[in-house]
């Protein structure tokens, strides 16, 4: 394609039409829907080259994912984000299809409006803006694109960043569009994330009849003294970055329809936010030291004592990019189009930089997350032209030549990532 027939095409591109074509793709995790299919087909035609990437692992289910990159040289600007959806639910909540992707008053609905093809969208529409006005910058611009992150994410960004790798391809920085709004389009950039443990916590005891205690051994009152002594005492203060850690309890089962029987076992599971004070693997430590001393206060004194199992499964450590060229980039552009300057902030879930951090500097910053995951999903119409023009700005900004220099120097002494 030429380049004026590439301007043309760049000038037609209209983030709230890209955004519905989106929405109107039923893409519920792990399947593609036809959302990657239709932004390949528009990248392609502003001149990227396209990748798909389908990855499986056993007992995961396939992923289709999309890499697209224009231009060759160094530094190579990422988008980043997921056109998977979460479930809809029941569509009869829907106060519309919720994949007809309508607009009302002043709002778009539909699965995916928030969290994040509206964001994806303006990614793309902003880079068509950017190449109309500028033409081909002095570097690259790629899109990571991932079918897999309402899910497992096994199958996605993680095993794109390894294939880049392999390729001897290197991102210098990226941006994920992430719904990071709690209530305006312009309150917060995410520049890291808590890490998440998930814990299952089971306590076998020993059968018995509730009026004979002395022949049984309760699991039910083993799991509650190991639950108080996780849950009576804060785990930390917070750190500079970082609010404090917490733990919750998410279900206690123990199964038994009888109230004249103790129970054999008795199960709990719960969920660690934890901040940059900690990692998996020093929680897994303390909960195994902690319950360890807590059933051997508790054994009984004929020597016969309940036992319990720990299982513990990590979806990611905490990380942090540093306040820096990144996140003030992207703090003014967020500023000249929204006039106002974005909090700082590592609050909220876990997202795909977990994995992009490793191999750049990365911030978060998107739509209002309001309604995400909800029925009746939903974005104002006008925050998707501001959002796009947010994304302009970063790129016309990035491409600067001081912005290339202090973001190389940021990544080269290792302040870029955590």
């Amino acid at each position: 394609m030429t380049d004026s027939l590439l301007l043309d095409k760049a000038r037609t591109l209209d983030p709230l039409g890209l955004a519905q074509r989106l929405i109107r793709c039923p893409s519920v995790t792990p399947d593609e829907g036809g959302a990657l299919d239709l932004l390949q087909g528009e990248l392609e035609a502003l001149g990227f080259v396209c990748h798909r990437l389908l990855f499986s692992e056993p007992g995961t289910p396939d992923v289709d994912n999309l890499y697209a990159r224009l231009g060759t040289a160094q530094p190579n600007f990422c988008f980043a984000g997921h056109t998977d959806v979460v479930p809809v639910g029941s569509k009869a909540d829907w106060s519309s299809d919720p994949f007809a992707a309508e607009i009302r008053g002043t709002e778009l609905i539909g699965r995916g409006a928030s969290d994040m093809k509206g964001a994806i969208a303006c990614m793309v529409a902003a880079i068509a803006d950017y190449l109309a006005e500028r033409g081909r910058p002095d570097g690259s611009i790629s899109l990571l694109i991932t079918g897999d992150e309402e899910g497992p994410s096994i199958n996605g960004t993680r095993k794109m960043l390894a294939w880049l790798a392999e390729r001897g391809e290197r991102l210098d920085a990226c941006l994920v569009g992430e719904p990071t709004n709690p209530e305006a389009l312009g309150d917060m950039v995410k520049i890291g994330r808590r890490g998440s443990l998930t814990a299952q916590l089971t306590v076998q005891g020993i059968q018995g009849h509730t009026a004979y205690p002395h022949l049984a051994d309760n699991p039910v009152h083993h799991l509650v003294r190991l639950l108080q002594a996780v849950t009576s005492e804060p785990l930390d203060a917070g750190s500079d970055h970082f609010q404090p850690s917490t733990l919750q309890v998410s279900t206690v089962d123990v199964g038994n329809p009888a109230t004249n029987v103790i129970p054999a076992k008795a199960t709990a599971a719960f969920n660690i936010r934890f901040n940059d004070l900690h990692s998996g693997a020093s929680l897994e430590a303390w909960l195994r030291e902690t319950f360890d001393a807590v059933m051997s206060a508790g054994a009984k004194p004929d020597g016969a004592r309940a036992a319990y199992e720990l299982k513990v499964r990590v979806s990611g450590e905490s990380f942090l990019t540093p306040p820096g060229p990144l996140s003030d980039l992207l703090q003014t552009a967020v500023e000249a189009a929204t006039g106002q300057r974005p909090q700082l902030s590592t609050t909220g879930g876990t997202s795909d930089a977990r994995f992009i951090k490793d191999v750049c500097p990365v911030a978060e910053f998107g739509l209002v997350g309001k309604t995400m995951h909800q029925v009746d999903e939903r974005v104002a119409v006008s925050d998707l032209v501001t959002l796009t023009e947010v994304y302009r700005l970063v790129l016309q900004d990035f491409f600067a030549p001081v912005s290339q220099g202090a973001l190389a120097q940021h990544d080269a002494d290792g302040s870029g990532t955590a």
